[in-house]
């Protein structure tokens, strides 16, 4: 029988800002139970008939080189694919075979082994550079190189080679394109910036960069960068080339160790699965941006008695004036018994009526565990 999963993500407002596979990384969340926004910084465009790839794929196999750089799965995988709608799949992976092939990464080296080719080496740290340095270290002057980028371009690579004495020729497989509904990206920063959400997924460095550009165009980089600064919003990078630009930005974010979304989406749980609430005599109480989570329950709370609570909670166990409590109610009602009816009801909610004590004529406060 299947273990169920456990929903440790209930309550979470997670937002993804990626194109790609963002329906596989957005379930496995939900399932979870977070609550998913969608809203990719960039779209990526295949280049299947890009005239200048097909046209370096002719020159390489006219020309073959020495090592072949291999960054990304996926741009390899492309590569293949492109090669194969122009007739030349066998010609290219004949000559793949024939060259010595550095991988960036496991990504990397799965898709060159899918395609029945072996792999020289691995960069481990699926960093550019590293290649760099391991291939400097051994020498490339007078070598043929040829380096598959992804869409950011060749982080240095090229350049480094070159400065050795190398001769290089780049294929880009695929480029990044612009947003899919600009508006969408402006919202999720602007929300983001207002506190709205609790985790914020990144897959790729462009996308990064991306996604912190939008911020600076809407005018709340500043407020958007505290969020993550303070702790109250979740940075979660796949890997750290894709944190990056982030960092650049004073943001450190989540990183697993292992590049691979599974890994992405269990750091993401770990973090919240060991973040300690507030001490209750009714257990420990986590607040969310959509729920409250007490003695590891999810409350069936409403809109308004999330306010209530999340206000007691910031609290800390000090008093929370009755006026407090009315002023993020519906209305604009200064009747004291209101108060009273939503402390009830949260109190109901929670099973327990020491959660919340009444103070009086002070108004109410949450009853934490001295420690």
């Amino acid at each position: 029988m299947t273990e169920p999963i456990h929903q440790t993500l209930a309550g979470c407002t997670v937002l993804v800002t990626v194109d790609r596979r963002s329906a596989e990384l957005g379930g496995a969340l939900q399932r979870r139970g977070a609550v998913i926004r969608y809203a990719p910084a960039l779209s990526m465009v295949p280049n299947e008939d890009d005239a200048l790839l097909v046209a370096g794929t002719r020159a390489l196999l006219d020309d073959p080189p020495d090592i072949v750089v291999v960054t990304t799965g996926i741009g390899f995988r492309g590569w293949i694919e492109a090669a194969d709608a122009h007739g030349l799949a066998d010609q290219l992976t004949a000559m793949l075979g024939r060259a010595r092939i550095v991988a960036r990464g496991p990504k990397a080296l799965g898709a060159i082994q899918a395609a029945g080719l072996a792999v020289d080496w691995v960069a481990e740290s699926e960093t550019s550079a590293e290649i760099a340095e391991v291939l400097l270290d051994e020498g490339v002057a007078g070598l043929s190189i040829a380096v598959q980028h992804h869409g950011a371009g060749s982080e240095g690579l090229d350049e480094a080679f070159l400065a050795a004495g190398a001769r290089v020729r780049s294929l880009i497989v695929y480029r990044w394109g612009p947003p899919p509904d600009p508006d969408a990206l402006e919202a999720s920063v602007r929300a983001v910036a207002a506190g709205e959400i609790d985790t914020v997924v990144f897959t790729s460095a462009p996308g990064s960069a991306a996604w912190l550009a939008a911020a600076r165009e809407a005018g709340v980089i500043a407020e958007l960068t505290e969020q993550f600064r303070s702790g109250a919003t979740v940075a979660a990078a796949v890997g750290p080339i894709t944190a990056g630009p982030l960092l650049e930005c004073g943001i450190t974010p989540l990183v697993p160790d292992r590049g691979r979304l599974g890994s992405l989406v269990r750091a993401i749980v770990a973090h919240y699965g060991q973040l300690q609430g507030l001490s209750t005599v009714a257990g420990s109480l986590q607040m969310r941006r959509r729920a409250a989570i007490l003695d590891g329950r999810v409350l069936a709370l409403s809109p308004s008695g999330l306010e209530v609570l999340r206000l007691l909670a910031a609290a800390g166990g000090d008093v929370v004036p009755r006026s407090e409590v009315l002023a993020v109610l519906p209305g604009v009602s200064q009747d004291p018994h209101a108060a009273e009816v939503a402390i009830a009801r949260l109190r109901e909610a929670a099973g327990s009526k020491e959660l919340v004590r009444t103070v009086v004529k002070r108004g109410y406060r949450l009853d934490l565990v001295e420690s």
